[in-house]
């Protein structure tokens, strides 16, 4: 397990205070990303003096940790309450994961990449966060754990997969990447009382892409 000394935890602050001039306001979300020791997500040693810094990094198995600004303000987006329940798509290296579990939630994570998934999950034990975590294709949920307050997609999706939406609450939402190439718009989709969907677009991003039928 890799320290968290009084130098990390002063970086952390100081990207708190990055985060908040950035637009991330949601008091939560700030206590959660200082809370979070991202140092401890990123595996290559040589990336750890910049683990505090606004950027991704690569995590294996072609993906990535996201910049902790992507993660922040997809958190904020989720605008949940604690013991609300998370399904997360694309669990990685786990950073996101461990944050929605500071926020309180009750998080179910998949995961496609195996070497990711069984890593991340001992990572994760090490740790004492509790998130239950799967290995299988993220486009078709988690039907069995279903329905869900939120849904959260932290890679890139071409398209919304139907499976997300039918598997969120009446009232819930999905937040998701979507696009085909390198950016993506940042979708909100709000499930309607009656089942309805009402999109938001929330900007542009950069995401590794979701792929289906790869587990």
């Amino acid at each position: 397990m890799v320290k968290d000394d009084y130098r990390h935890q002063g970086l952390r602050k100081r990207l708190v205070e990055d985060l908040k001039t950035k637009g991330i306001s949601d008091p939560a979300v700030l206590k959660a990303i200082g809370e979070v020791p991202r140092h401890s997500f990123i595996d290559d040693s040589a990336f750890l003096e910049l683990a505090y810094q606004d950027i991704a990094f690569p995590i294996g198995c072609g993906q990535t940790i996201s910049q902790p600004y992507t993660v922040a303000f997809q958190t904020q987006l989720l605008a949940g309450k604690p013991g609300a329940k998370v399904l997360e798509i694309g669990t990685g290296s786990g950073y996101q994961t461990a944050v929605l579990v500071k926020m309180g939630y009750k998080v179910f994570s998949i995961e496609r990449h195996r070497p990711l998934y069984i890593r991340t999950k001992e990572r994760l034990q090490g740790m004492g966060l509790k998130a239950s975590l799967f290995h299988g294709d993220g486009y078709l949920g988690a039907p069995k754990e279903a329905p869900f307050d939120r849904i959260l997609v932290t890679c890139g999706a071409p398209f919304i997969p139907d499976e997300l939406p039918a598997q969120l609450k009446p009232g819930g939402w999905l937040v998701i990447p979507v696009g085909e190439g390198e950016e993506q718009r940042m979708i909100k989709l709000l499930k309607q009382l009656d089942g309805s969907l009402l999109k938001e677009d929330l900007g542009a991003f950069r995401f590794v892409p979701m792929l289906k039928n790869k587990v």
